[in-house]
């Protein structure tokens, strides 16, 4: 099993980024996939998941800017981050797990990191 997150980078307040998270060795509909975030000093947090059957739950700190989506024939979860603000500055990290969830302990698989910069 093995998660590959891409697309992280360097944007101005107000700009957009989208992430993506490709995963090998099991079938995307089977679990739970999630993003999550880490701050420099600060806790990992949950960002958003989305469930087998495409069903997408956010953070109320980025409800409304964040859209997570998924491509099953790719067996790839994309998250499309607009309206960034200097607050969503953070290493993203994509997870896998039986069930979406706010707790990084029900996420079995995880990718490395990509880190996300928003600065003017």
């Amino acid at each position: 099993v093995r998660l590959q997150a891409l697309g992280g980078g360097s944007v101005q307040p107000g700009g957009s980024l989208r992430l993506s998270c490709a995963a090998s060795g099991f079938a995307l509909d089977f679990y739970t996939r999630g993003w999550f975030r880490q701050a420099p000093g600060k806790e990992r947090e949950w960002v958003s998941c989305i469930t087998g059957s495409g069903d997408g739950t956010y953070a109320e700190s980025v409800e409304g800017r964040f859209t997570i989506s998924r491509d099953k024939a790719k067996n790839t979860v994309f998250l499309q981050m607009n309206s960034l603000k200097p607050e969503d500055t953070a290493v993203y990290y994509c997870a896998a797990g039986r069930r979406c969830s706010v707790d990084r302990n029900d996420y079995a698989y995880w990718g490395q990191g990509t880190q996300v910069t928003v600065s003017s």
